[in-house]
């Protein structure tokens, strides 16, 4: 028989953030570098990683008594193993998985090669860090899994196909997870950013949201916002007004949603069919 008791507080237990030793993958990045600051700023220890050495060593250098760096391509196994050896070291409490790749464009452009890039880091290595990790986790007094998730993880969006499907996984692998854990000392977010403006949108994304009129938010203000998820112990956050509402539609009537994207349609194809990537 269910039970809608929890054992444990979900919220930062005392000492908060300077109790916490973190491992945030995907720290070469633009929302893995603001969480960076964000997190350091609040007193935490984190060990960083990334594919970008000198991005790592930017964020080591802003916080010499925080951070600790450890570049790694988290689709190598061999470089996970060393990566997990490390954040055993350090004892870290929380995994924060932020590692992520998109390739925006019309589905029949990709290639396998691209779908199967767009795949294993998004998903794939996500779910083998977080498997190596758990251990380390459950033995923790407290221990926390929070995954970076998208809107495109319960909206599916034109243009957006592959990386949709890895984020709409993403959301239902962490809901499996924090069920199977819940008997456990290990707590299990979500949180869901709207469009952000990063490197990792080419300037006709950008142009594209402009036209739609899709907002977008600064990373520093999406790790704000992770950082109060977690304070919270909130399990499942969607960042955006306008989006929670959206997916809460498009749970209950997609078909509302279908008629409304249709009608952006033609601008999604006129600025991902050009060559090149070039904006109108």
């Amino acid at each position: 028989m269910l039970s809608c008791s929890t054992p444990w507080s979900r919220q930062l237990p005392e000492g908060g953030w300077a109790a916490q030793s973190v491992l945030i993958s995907g720290a070469s990045g633009g929302i893995g570098q603001a969480l960076v600051d964000e997190l350091a700023g609040a007193g935490a220890r984190l060990l960083i990683t990334g594919r970008r050495q000198e991005a790592l060593d930017a964020l080591a250098a802003r916080h010499p008594e925080r951070v600790t760096v450890m570049a790694a391509d988290l689709t190598r196994a061999e470089e996970r193993r060393q990566l997990v050896e490390r954040a055993c070291e350090a004892g870290c409490t929380m995994l924060i998985n932020a590692a992520g790749v998109n390739r925006v464009g019309l589905f029949e452009s990709f290639s396998d090669a691209e779908i199967e890039a767009l795949i294993t880091l998004n998903l794939t290595s996500t779910l083998q860090l977080t498997r190596a990790l758990l251990p380390q986790l459950l033995a923790a007094d407290h221990g926390w899994v929070v995954n970076l998730g998208s809107t495109f993880g319960t909206i599916g969006y034109p243009g957006q196909a592959g990386y949709c499907a890895t984020k709409f996984a993403l959301r239902g692998f962490t809901q499996a997870l924090r069920r199977e854990l819940a008997d456990t000392r290990v707590h299990v977010l979500h949180v869901a950013p709207r469009a952000t403006r990063t490197g990792m949108n080419a300037p006709e994304i950008e142009a594209m949201n402009q036209a739609l009129g899709n907002a977008m938010d600064s990373p520093q203000r999406v790790a704000h916002l992770v950082r109060r998820a977690i304070e919270a112990g909130r399990e499942e956050t969607q960042l955006g007004d306008p989006e929670r509402l959206f997916a809460r539609l498009n749970a209950i009537a997609p078909g509302l949603v279908d008629r409304a994207l249709r009608r952006q349609l033609p601008t999604i194809r006129r600025f991902l069919a050009r060559p090149n990537g070039e904006a109108p």
